[in-house]
Formats: C-alpha cells, sequence, structure tokens
C-alpha cells in the first residue's frame, strides 16, 4: 500500500490486480467459485450464480461471508495483503476476502462507523475516485437487513453493472427523478449529470446531493442515526435507492446486487425454487411493496 494520502483512480486498478496476485500467493484472498445461469422475469435478465459442486471448499467460505460476529472487525485493521490503496483521508480499498466477481473492492472507513450510519461527502467521494475512472457499479448495503454481513462502514464496486440499465430502461432523456412503473417494490431513481465524472467535479458533493433527492422523495431520513435499512446503487448514468423490509426468503439472502440482476444462492436447488417463485417476487418481498 503507498503511503500518499490518495491513488490516482486511474492506476487503482493496476494497483487491485497486483495485490490480488500477491493475497493469492499469500492464501489471504479466497475466491468462492460458482457456476451460473440467467433467469428471465418480467422482461428482465437476472444472472443467478450457486456455489460451484467441484469446489466444496466453499461452502465453508460463503459461511464465512455470512455468518455474523458483532465481536470481530476484519475493517480494524484490514489485513495487510489485501489492502490495495488509500482513497483519500478516510477511506481505504480494499480486496474482499471472498470475491464471487473479480475486481471486487471494498471501500472501508479508516477509524470505525457504523454501517447503519448516514453516508456521508467523504463516503461518496472515495467511491467517485474508483468510478470517474473506471466506471462500473457502486453499491451500499445499509444494515444487516439490507444484507450486509460487516458493521463497519463499507460501499462496494465491482466492474459490471448487471441489469440496472434494463431497470432503467422506462425513464425518459428528461426523467431526472422518478420510477420504474414496471418494479413492483419501492424505489427512486436519480439521473446523474456526465460533469459528476470529470475530472475536476466535486463529486462526493453532487452525488450525496443526489442521494438526499432519492430519499426525501421516497420520505425516508438521510442523515437519521441508525439510518432505516435501504440499498443505495450507482453507475455513471443513475443512481438507485431501494428501502428494505427484510434480508431475505426462504434462506435466499439479497443484498444491493440483486437490484442489479444479480442473485447469489448457496444451493443449487434453490434455482429451482427461485424460479418458481420468481426473482421479481423474490425482490418485492425483501424490499417494500409500492402501494
Amino acid at each position: 500500500m503507498t503511503s500518499s494520502p490518495s491513488t490516482p483512480a486511474s492506476s487503482l486498478l493496476e494497483l487491485s490486480d497486483r495485490c490480488t496476485l500477491n493475497a493469492l500467493a499469500a492464501g489471504t484472498l479466497q475466491p468462492i467459485s460458482t457456476e451460473k445461469i440467467v433467469l428471465n422475469d418480467g422482461g428482465f435478465d437476472f444472472s443467478v450464480r450457486w456455489v460451484s459442486s467441484l469446489e466444496r471448499k466453499n461452502a465453508a467460505r460463503v459461511e464465512a461471508v455470512t455468518r455474523r460476529t458483532p465481536d470481530f472487525n476484519p475493517f480494524l485493521p484490514p489485513e495487510p495483503t489485501l489492502t490495495v490503496a488509500p482513497l483519500g483521508p478516510d477511506h481505504l480499498a480494499v480486496l474482499n476476502k471472498y470475491p464471487v466477481i473479480e475486481r471486487h473492492l471494498l471501500i472501508i472507513t479508516r477509524h470505525f462507523e457504523a454501517q447503519t450510519a448516514p453516508l456521508k461527502v467523504a463516503d461518496f467521494s472515495a467511491l467517485a475516485q474508483v468510478m470517474q475512472a473506471h466506471g462500473g457499479l457502486g453499491f451500499y448495503n445499509g444494515g444487516t437487513v439490507a444484507g450486509s454481513s460487516q458493521p463497519h462502514k463499507h460501499l462496494q464496486w465491482v466492474p459490471s453493472t448487471g441489469s440496472l440499465p434494463g431497470f432503467t430502461r422506462t425513464l425518459g432523456a428528461d426523467t431526472l427523478i422518478g420510477e420504474n412503473p414496471t418494479l413492483p417494490w419501492r424505489h427512486r431513481f436519480v439521473r446523474l449529470e456526465a460533469k459528476v465524472w470529470t475530472a475536476s467535479a466535486d463529486a462526493g458533493e453532487q452525488l450525496h446531493a443526489d442521494f438526499v433527492r432519492a430519499c426525501t422523495a421516497l420520505e425516508m431520513p438521510f442523515s437519521a442515526e441508525p439510518m432505516p435499512p435501504y440499498n443505495l446503487l450507482l453507475t455513471r448514468d443513475w443512481l438507485l435507492v431501494v428501502p428494505r423490509s427484510q434480508e431475505k426468503i426462504d434462506d435466499i439472502s439479497v443484498n444491493a446486487l440483486g437490484f442489479a440482476g444479480s442473485l447469489f444462492v448457496r444451493r443449487k436447488e434453490q434455482i429451482e425454487q427461485l424460479r418458481a417463485h420468481g426473482p421479481l417476487a423474490l425482490l418485492t418481498a425483501v424490499a417494500q411493496r409500492r402501494p
């Protein structure tokens, strides 16, 4: 890890890839091998991954990811071999120890803040450092009910955006804030201005302001401590906030990635369960049904 207060965003993935190789060699990075199918529901494609039957050791890794131990904090301090780079004075980029998606980064606070604490300008500034150069999908699980397994505040980033662009296709070019009427759960999209992603932009301020707009439209407090459970998703085009009601249905847990069209099940037999129930119904059950 470099000692500079921040890292040029253009070099972050290079540092991440180098860190990945070192962490794999050291055994501290333990990817979870998965198999994948695509389910279509309501005209939307959902990517469904499950633990590979060829590697039973992955079951133990999934258990480690989902087990909640309030007295253990893997981010204070993070493992040195998983630490990629600083992102400003308040955050670090760290590899996800048990990634399902390659180049999965965690953006953690250097000092403890609760995952249920309100998101600040500094949090968005740290995430923007990654997304200004590399796009992808940023997301946040606001508390246990929203799918978070760690109590220490951490945003996340993955290179792919899943089905989120499909969810926004009915939103017109003139829509600044709105909802997709075909989605049965409460949510709010906010269109992001292109200037947010310019090098000179004060991206943290602008993204936080857009987050406040989404929360206000949902009549959800944006500065409460603790915050009510919610998921945040962010591409270069849209910001999405989804209030949550519960973490899982029938032992299928959902985090923010579910609302980008990416679902994960522990066992292959749960796929038929999900196919019968339907991904949209699952998301509606864990979110809040629209009136």
